[in-house]
């Protein structure tokens, strides 16, 4: 690891330690150039070719003399020109080589941070580490650090945010964690498989390439309409157990830890204060096995599941961890919409559902992919009621919440009195909800 820089941060303070990334960075940086060629080779190949053709092989051999010195000059210097600092509050990342730019992350408004490891990675023992910060869209990241290095500044910023002095964060070290389950890969695997979307790509696939076959007799045009749905299905099902695969889930004080990955594995934690909205996802083929795959909405994060497959009883138990105080109602306690709402979707109507408890406002929707969503009170935002001309003729209204992670959930065709009711009574239980809620922070 490169020596540190110490600069002065502001009369009167303590001098800032900034620090390099681990030397392997260099390597990853160098390949921009190159993927910029390799991207207008692509985007006009026949333009390419043309060009490529004409060179000589003298030509070819200096232009690789000076690419090649070029691209590891450009990851050199991208490289040497970041630095990240831990200074009071905050997170400092410094990089540019023309145009300096310096990101302040105030640590009270990170969401969430994250240890992944690519194949190529895990090889070299470097990790990278990702930082959700609230308001943001992307992800600010730090790629790549050594894989101990990671975890240390990662557990150093949590303890931070905990409210440890900054002299003594850097000794709190990892909080640690109790495994709660761990989705094992034959459970994972059988899920896939009675999941339809894969089955669902593959129908579609059997259709159309004989179809085409048959109109045009043109091996090209099959290929350019069977790889596109053949790697559909493909990412439905391999690219999802290559991602899930080892689902482990923890529990400790700073959220709830996943570790999951065969390829590239990634660490990450879901601070419980913070989920917004909680999904229970029933596919039509895992019910009869009693399975669930559990959703979250985040704000401010893109971690977005929970778990991908478990019993039921099992995630409603995690549910409970995730949720304090607040429990899945049984299926009976939602009830329906009135039956005039089978005029406006017939059949699906008997998918809506709805109930209110004293913590929680829950909805279903689906059929065949049957979907319950719980929102905690004070995570409501808002309260809107939606009543089109169809729906006014039919009695009948929608009543959405929005939450935090700029998301609704929607309680659908409710009967339009008792939909202004719930409007009404739902704005005051969220802010009561609101004033009696804990306050979200890590290791609270």
């Amino acid at each position: 690891m490169t020596a540190p820089d110490v600069h002065g941060d502001a009369p009167g303070r303590p001098p800032v330690t900034e620090r390099r990334l681990h030397p392997v960075t260099p390597l990853r940086r160098a390949w921009a150039p190159v993927a910029v060629l390799i991207g207008w080779a692509l985007h006009d190949p026949d333009q390419a070719q043309r060009q490529l053709t004409r060179l000589t092989t003298t030509t070819l051999l200096i232009g690789l003399a000076v690419l090649i010195p070029a691209a590891a000059l450009y990851g050199f210097l991208t490289w040497w020109f970041t630095h990240f600092a831990v200074a009071g509050g905050e997170l400092r990342i410094r990089t540019g080589l023309l145009f300096r730019r310096t990101a302040h992350i105030r640590l009270e408004r990170i969401q969430a941070i994250d240890v992944t490891q690519p194949l190529l990675a895990r090889v070299a023992g470097v990790a990278k580490l990702r930082i959700d910060v609230i308001g943001t869209d992307k992800k600010d990241e730090l790629a790549f650090l050594g894989a101990d290095e990671a975890r240390a500044l990662r557990a150093e910023l949590l303890a931070r945010a905990a409210g440890f002095a900054p002299e003594t964060a850097h000794e709190v070290g990892e909080a640690p964690s109790r495994q709660m389950l761990r989705v094992p890969p034959g459970v994972l695997a059988v899920s896939l498989l009675l999941t339809g979307a894969t089955w669902g790509w593959l129908l579609v696939a059997a259709v159309v390439v004989p179809l085409l076959w048959t109109a045009t007799h043109s091996l090209w045009t099959v290929l350019a309409a069977a790889v596109p749905l053949f790697g559909a299905a493909g990412a439905s099902s391999v690219g999802r157990f290559v991602a899930e695969y080892d689902w482990t889930l923890g529990e400790s004080p700073d959220g709830l830890r996943i570790d999951h990955g065969l390829l590239d594995r990634a660490h990450e934690t879901v601070p419980p204060g913070r989920v917004q909205t909680v999904r229970l996802v029933e596919p039509l083929l895992w019910r009869r096995r009693g399975w669930v795959r559990v959703e979250l909405d985040v704000a401010g994060s893109s971690n977005s599941l929970l778990l991908p497959v478990a019993p039921r009883e099992l995630a409603e138990s995690v549910v409970a961890r995730v949720l304090p105080g607040v429990g899945v109602p049984p299926r009976e306690a939602l009830s329906r919409p009135p039956r005039r709402a089978r005029w406006r979707v017939p059949l699906w109507w008997r998918g809506y559902g709805l109930a209110v408890t004293d913590a929680v406002f829950v909805t279903r929707h689906g059929l065949l992919r049957r979907g319950l969503s719980l929102v905690p009170h004070a995570k409501v935002q808002s309260v809107r009621l939606v009543q089109g001309p169809w729906r006014r003729a039919l009695g009948v209204a929608d009543v959405h919440v929005d939450t935090g992670a700029n998301k609704s959930v929607t309680a659908r065709l409710r009967d339009a009195a008792e939909a202004a009711a719930l409007l009404r009574s739902q704005a005051e239980r969220s802010r009561t909800g609101r004033r009696d809620a804990r306050p979200d922070r890590w290791m609270a």
